[in-house]
């Protein structure tokens, strides 16, 4: 068994497919419309889905905001610097939500961005 992907609902597909690829560095693997569901997914990811683990993004079109929940916590991408990779997220327009550095009570190395929809992802170091 592996996990295949983990699903994030958007309001607008474009600009969230944009932050991914764009900003985070993924790529576009497929889209597809489902008209009479009225939706849009669209996988993302660094590889492709049948080695690597991925993000499914599910646009239903009738839908332009969702409420995160007090349950949900964030998606973690590994990096190999993480003050570079938050310089590098802000130069190309990212929220940053935490400034890179040692975690509370640790010593890895960490920093959070912030999705067009107020998804939070951790970025851990590497070599922390």
């Amino acid at each position: 068994m592996r996990i295949l992907h983990t699903m994030l609902r958007v309001g607008n597909l474009d600009r969230s497919i944009a932050f991914y690829t764009d900003i985070l560095g993924m790529r576009l693997l497929r889209r597809q419309d489902y008209p009479d569901g009225r939706f849009t997914l669209a996988f993302v990811g660094y590889g492709d889905e049948a080695d690597h683990t991925v993000l499914e993004l599910t646009y239903n079109w009738d839908q332009d905001r969702y409420d995160l929940g007090s349950g949900y916590g964030h998606i973690a991408l590994e990096v190999d610097d993480v003050y570079e990779a938050a310089d590098a997220i802000r130069a190309k327009g990212g929220k940053i939500l935490r400034e890179a550095g040692p975690m509370n009570a640790g010593t890895t190395l960490i920093a959070f961005v912030e999705d067009p929809d107020g998804y939070p992802i951790e970025l851990i170091g590497a070599r922390s």
